[in-house]
């Protein structure tokens, strides 16, 4: 009884271990993908994530032949969605399309995964660089003009941004601190009502993000860019870092991530297969038509600048002090 009992033990685990060499079998480089894909972004629909994440999608599926869905699953600061594909199959069918904030959250607030452990990082779709505007009524035209109007007026003047922990919260909260300014911090729900606040004369200054604020940008006094090369179509602009400025070397972007514990072939391919859409000249015309730099790199260089700027957004939570509440 007890051999026939070991026995069927050793079957049923050389059967279970064939099931899972056939799985994996299955992910190869050769036949993935043999299903459905499923792209989900971890914010409402109809922003930049949501249509730079069906334009790849559509890419990927006219080429794959195999059908790529977008899925908006928003909530919580986009921790839903990425909890999802965090605790999700390692099978390379379940895709997070996401931003910048997945790592700008790590000082912020207790994540139910780990942005820098839990996730096999494909490519950056694309970057947003930010500008710092200033209210179009004001007396100033340069940076080093603002910080001196600033000093001159302790207490007078403000920053706005997109919402506590967002980048222009960040951004504006390490310009305070870089210049000993005493800038007031004022969130906003949107880059709607920062723009007319800002227009209005209620707000002083505001970090905006090039691609969603790019048509608006004309009407504000521009002050620096963030990033290290000034921008092709702000070329009158100089990057902060060239006023002196640090730690305003990250950019915004938005990318694409499988599980960490998704087979090193799937991920390769993924991100291969990333990268040709992004070469291609009609996706990269629709990037830049955003305001946007389209990005394209491998899973190493973007795995670098993930943990770049999470050390970078750590040390400005930790300088300013900033919590969320």
């Amino acid at each position: 009884m007890q051999k026939f009992t070991r026995r069927l033990a050793l079957t049923t685990l050389s059967s279970l271990a064939l099931l899972g060499a056939g799985h994996a079998l299955a992910q190869t480089p050769n036949t993935y993908p043999n299903q459905p894909i499923k792209f989900i972004v971890p914010y409402p629909a109809g922003g930049a994530t949501d249509a730079l994440a069906r334009m790849v999608a559509q890419k990927m599926q006219d080429n794959w032949q195999q059908s790529v869905v977008v899925e908006n699953k928003s909530g919580a600061g986009g921790t839903i969605g990425a909890n999802q594909v965090a605790k999700g199959p390692a099978d390379g069918y379940t895709v997070l399309f996401s931003i910048v904030a997945l790592v700008q959250q790590i000082p912020l607030m207790k994540l139910p995964y780990d942005p820098l452990k839990d996730f096999a990082p494909i490519s950056r779709v694309a970057i947003s660089p930010s500008v710092l505007a200033a209210a179009p009524n004001l007396p100033i035209n340069t940076l080093p003009e603002f910080i001196k109007m600033v000093k001159a007026e302790p207490g007078k003047h403000s920053i706005g941004s997109y919402g506590p922990g967002t980048s222009a919260h960040l951004q504006g909260a390490l310009l305070n601190t870089q210049t000993g300014l005493d800038l007031m911090h004022v969130p906003y729900q949107g880059g709607a009502p920062l723009v007319t606040a800002m227009m209005g004369g209620q707000l002083s200054s505001a970090f905006l993000d090039a691609g969603s604020s790019k048509q608006h940008l004309p009407k504000f006094k521009l002050l620096g860019v963030t990033g290290t090369e000034r921008l092709s179509w702000l070329p009158n602009v100089p990057t902060l870092k060239e006023q002196g400025l640090n730690s305003y070397e990250p950019m915004g972007w938005f990318g694409l991530f499988l599980p960490a514990a998704t087979p090193k072939a799937v991920v390769d391919k993924f991100s291969a297969e990333t990268q040709r859409i992004l070469k291609l000249p009609e996706v990269r015309e629709k990037i830049e038509a955003m305001g946007l730099i389209p990005g394209g790199e491998t899973t190493e260089s973007f795995a670098k600048v993930m943990k770049s700027d999470a050390e970078v957004y750590a040390r400005i939570v930790r300088d300013a002090k900033i919590t969320l509440n």
